[in-house]
């Protein structure tokens, strides 16, 4: 279920006030989809598992208004619906991983046989089955990640909310947390990821938001986020005589004027018809987005006799969106 505008969150304005000093959250909004898997990113300090908190009012928020799974912030038979995996979340060491699952089980109100055959089965699902019996005790930081996972989903919620998941995850164990994310949205759930691992965010999210210094200063898909970046990436062969920048500028028809520096290395830049270029040591980037787009540019490189390695479509990265976002959205 999902509010009447086809959202599963949908918050506006929410702001968080410790004291006179710290402002954490400075009017916050936020929409998250059904079936998606939502990544909530920024640097540790943004405020993203204080926004997390006042969503499910672990904290109680300054000012929020807006709703969860189609229901006010708060409302007890709704938040029943959540599963949520806190950031730091620590279980009772002397409880095997299984009865962890169960207990939150129990303490969803399920009946007892239940709660054993839905452990079971999210134990298989996390893959945690090689040490279920086992003491939580003598848990890794991934094994307890994935037990902390099933017991997020225990109550068969709509919307499963995990605070930093992969946080003090090996490479080995991040990849299958990937894994489990994506089979929970196959199973038609809506997944809320908050993160500063933008390379894990990157690979699995649907539409991501980035949180800088207590605001949202992007939404959207990837691709909505990067349409002004992207552009085509064309490596030439830099060692031969023919592909000097003022031979290149010359077969373009276009006028390449230094523009910055970045690792030594001067970028060259210019404009024609409406196309932007950029020349970067042996990389050519074509702003244009379209396949036939870019065929002229090739024509005209090759007709100068200078060698092309490569010719790929290219949007930034995760990483690069957000520092650009940073840079725009911190407070200085």
């Amino acid at each position: 279920m999902s509010s009447s505008n086809g959202l599963v969150i949908d918050l506006k304005g929410v702001e968080k006030r410790y004291g006179r000093k710290v402002h954490a959250l400075k009017g916050v909004d936020l929409k998250v989809h059904p079936g998606e898997v939502f990544g909530l990113l920024g640097p540790n300090g943004a405020g993203k598992s204080t926004l997390v908190k006042c969503m499910l009012t672990v904290v109680r928020p300054t000012a929020a208004s807006g709703n969860v799974l189609g229901a006010p912030l708060g409302d007890k038979p709704t938040l029943a619906r959540v599963g949520y995996l806190p950031e730091h979340a620590r279980f009772p060491r002397h409880l095997t991983g299984r009865q962890v699952v169960e207990f939150f089980g129990a303490m969803a109100k399920m009946p007892k046989a239940l709660c054993k055959e839905k452990a079971q089965e999210l134990i298989d699902l996390v893959g945690a089955h090689d040490y279920a019996d086992r003491k939580v005790g003598g848990y890794s930081k991934g094994m307890q990640q994935r037990i902390g996972i099933a017991q997020a989903l225990v109550n068969d919620p709509d919307l499963v909310v995990l605070d930093e998941p992969t946080d003090g995850v090996d490479p080995v164990g991040r990849r299958d947390i990937r894994e489990v994310l994506l089979a929970i949205k196959e199973r038609g759930k809506t997944v809320f990821v908050n993160s500063h691992l933008l390379s894990e965010l990157e690979m699995i999210c649907d539409r991501v938001a980035i949180m800088v210094s207590g605001k949202v200063v992007q939404q959207g898909t990837i691709d909505e986020l990067t349409i002004d970046e992207k552009h085509y990436l064309m490596v030439l062969d830099w060692n031969r005589e023919t592909a000097a920048p003022g031979k290149l500028a010359e077969a373009l028809g276009v006028a390449m004027k230094p523009e910055q520096e970045r690792g030594g290395v001067p970028v060259l830049a210019g404009e024609l018809e409406g196309v932007r270029y950029e020349l970067h040591g042996p990389k050519l980037k074509v702003m244009v987005t379209d396949p036939p787009a870019v065929q002229p540019v090739i024509d005209k490189v090759r007709a100068a006799g200078i060698v092309i390695r490569s010719v790929e479509p290219k949007r930034p990265s995760l990483e690069e969106l957000f520092m650009q976002a940073a840079g725009e959205g911190g407070d200085h």
